[in-house]
C-alpha cells in the first residue's frame, strides 16, 4: 500500500504532536520537570507541527524536506541526550553535575548551589532499559523517514 503526499504528512507532523504531547503529560501531570536538553528536544517538534500544517496548505515539496530537517535536529538532541544520561560523553555544564574529588568546602558548596534543578545526566524514566531521550531519537528517526516519503511523493 503507498501512501500519499499528504497522509505521510498528517502521519509526521501527528506524529510530533504526539511526542510533544506527551513530553507535556510527563511534566505536568507526570510532575517529571524538564532539563534543558528536554526542552530542546521539543522545539524542532513544534517547528514540525507548523511545517506540516504548512505542507498541508501549500504542498511544497521543500517543506516537507523542512520537516525532515526538524525531525533530523530532534533525533539528533535526543541522542546527544541519550549519550549524556550513559555516561558516554559529557553534557552541558550548565545541567550536568561536575567532579567532586578535591573541593574545597567552599567550592563544593558553589557547585552544590550553582547546580540545575533538573539535571541533563539523571534518567527520570525508563521503559524497556530506553529512556524518554532515546525514545524520542528512536521515534524521531522513524518520523524523519516519513518527511522524507512524504518530500519524494511530493
Amino acid at each position: 500500500m503507498r501512501l500519499s503526499h499528504r497522509t505521510l504528512v498528517i502521519l509526521a507532523a501527528g506524529g510530533s504532536a504526539a511526542l510533544l504531547l506527551d513530553a507535556f503529560g510527563f511534566q505536568h501531570l507526570g510532575g517529571m520537570a524538564p532539563c534543558k536538553l528536554c526542552l530542546w528536544q521539543r522545539w524542532p517538534h513544534a517547528a514540525a507541527v507548523l511545517i506540516g500544517a504548512a505542507c498541508l496548505a501549500f504542498g511544497q515539496r521543500a517543506l516537507a524536506w523542512a520537516g525532515a530537517l526538524a525531525a533530523a535536529a530532534t533525533a539528533g538532541v535526543g541522542i546527544y541526550h541519550a549519550g549524556v544520561e550513559q555516561g558516554w560523553w559529557p553534557g552541558p555544564t550548565t545541567c550536568t553535575s561536575g567532579p567532586v574529588g578535591g573541593l574545597s568546602t567552599d567550592e563544593l558548596l558553589n557547585q552544590i548551589m550553582a547546580a540545575p534543578l533538573v539535571r541533563c545526566d539523571d534518567i527520570p524514566w525508563q521503559l524497556m532499559g530506553i529512556s524518554m531521550a532515546g525514545w524520542n531519537a528512536i521515534a524521531s528517526l522513524l518520523l524523519l523517514g516519513l518527511w522524507i516519503a512524504a518530500a519524494r511523493r511530493a
